[in-house]
């Protein structure tokens, strides 16, 4: 069994590097200091994110189906994988994501008060926003 190595130090949470590759047939081994692919230190829930978002080739409307979230998640689990390969993402955007995010919990209250959705969906809904 084979096991995905970890991206940060469990100390003192610093980016790891790998020091040494085998062969697994011929037992040679090199030792250096090499750095991973950007994605392969990206968590396995961000990682499972950039699949499904490149499957629908990058709509969101297809995302949010796939996935069962909402528009502001989708936006938040993507800024969540830019800040993770070491980019930035600009704070306007991050103010937007606050708006959609109210405007989208305020839709799911409405909904709530007309009897369109129980308590619970309501409840899990928000919690997935």
């Amino acid at each position: 069994m084979k096991y995905k190595a970890p991206g940060k130090c469990p100390v003192c949470g610093e980016r790891l590097s790998i020091t040494k590759l085998g062969c697994p047939k011929c037992s040679t081994a090199i030792e250096g200091d090499f750095q991973p692919c950007e994605f392969c230190r990206l968590p396995e829930e961000d990682l499972e994110f950039v699949k499904v978002f490149i499957k629908c080739r990058g709509n969101i409307k297809d995302v949010e189906k796939e996935l069962g979230i909402s528009y502001p998640t989708v936006r938040g689990k993507l800024d969540t994988v830019i800040r993770g390969l070491g980019f930035e993402v600009s704070v306007k955007e991050t103010l937007q994501e606050k708006e959609m995010k109210e405007i989208a919990r305020n839709e799911i209250l409405d909904q709530l008060s007309k009897g369109e959705i129980t308590a619970k969906e309501a409840t899990e809904r928000i919690k997935n926003l």
